[in-house]
């Protein structure tokens, strides 16, 4: 698919970060763009941005409130698109949408593991079951179905628990892979691209306290304090001396620096995978800091989860994640 242009594109995710940009570059290209998110303010924003970018005449561009993790707002979100686009067909589905939290099997609940898994997994299942039918039923599709680079590493750090986010990446990558033989003798008219970045300037930090915790403001509140403490603790990190309000600061300069600090920005993200998408890339890695660290992983793969691996690796590219 070399042209976006008349061309329908369903992004998941598409309140804030890669989703925002790549609605954004599309929309610039003359596609149309349904966008779905937990957030009506965050997607008016992409909206409104996607207007003051210009518009060309006849463009759409549709907002749709949707949990990816429920089939029922799935399915509604995919009759929305159906009816305000008068369309029985999508050529492009970014099933993009996705948080962090339930690190630890063992000290994080199961309510917030699993909400976790549920998003970055089942949003992405549920959305390819959903509007599979959409796609083959265009001339051409493609699937772009968001990973990670801890859909080949486990891992953050060697003293940060990362279980269900990086569960759920593998299993997507996995999924994705699989799709291409299956596609391929059953819709080969229907491509899959599974796209696995590095550090990305995106507010997903942010973004997964909302989710996981709900609307408490933007402290941290005793328990999560408390959680932090352990989690410090755990790590062996002396965290006694440190007051609350220092801990709070530490976690906003940690979702700020995420954010803004990024050695790869959201927009660049989303021209990447946009050209991985025309190049037909079923792999699609973003980030200098994702090549490097999927070359290190398939040369030491029995070292990946050691601490030298970890060290060595965050002291050339930079990393500060755990």
């Amino acid at each position: 698919m070399r042209d976006f242009a008349g061309r329908i594109a369903v992004i998941t995710g598409g309140g804030t970060g890669m989703g925002r940009e790549l609605a954004r570059q599309l929309v610039a290209e003359g596609c149309h763009v349904a966008l779905c998110d937990v957030s009506a303010e965050a997607m008016a924003e992409t909206k409104a941005l996607c207007e003051t970018d210009g518009l060309p005449q006849g463009l759409r561009v549709t907002t749709h409130l949707a949990d990816v993790s429920i089939e029922d707002q799935m399915t509604r979100f995919r009759d929305e698109v159906a009816s305000q686009h008068r369309t029985e067909h999508i050529h492009l589905l970014f099933n993009n949408a996705g948080i962090g939290g339930g690190g630890s099997m063992i000290t994080n609940s199961r309510q917030q593991w699993e909400r976790t898994f549920s998003i970055c997994w089942g949003g992405v299942y549920l959305g390819t079951r959903i509007f599979l039918p959409m796609l083959m039923a265009a001339d051409e599709g493609h699937i772009v179905n968001t990973s990670s680079v801890n859909g080949f590493w486990a891992s953050i750090g060697p003293t940060t628990p990362h279980t269900a986010y990086s569960a759920a990446k593998f299993a997507v990558k996995g999924f994705s892979e699989a799709l291409i033989a299956d596609l391929r003798i059953n819709a080969p008219h229907v491509k899959c691209s599974v796209v696995m970045p590095g550090h990305i300037g995106t507010s997903i930090v942010a973004n997964s306290r909302k989710i996981q915790v709900g609307d408490v403001g933007e402290e941290l509140t005793a328990d999560e304090i408390a959680a932090a403490r352990a989690r410090m603790r755990a790590g062996g990190i002396a965290e006694a001396d440190l007051s609350d309000d220092h801990i709070r600061a530490m976690a906003r300069e940690r979702a700020r620096s995420f954010r803004e600090d990024a050695p790869t920005s959201a927009a660049a993200a989303a021209r990447v995978i946009l050209d991985g998408v025309r190049a037909e890339r079923w792999r699609i890695l973003v980030g200098d800091d994702a090549h490097l660290l999927d070359q290190r992983v398939r040369t030491a793969p029995e070292r990946a989860y050691e601490l030298d691996f970890y060290q060595s690796f965050a002291a050339e590219v930079g990393w500060k994640l755990g």
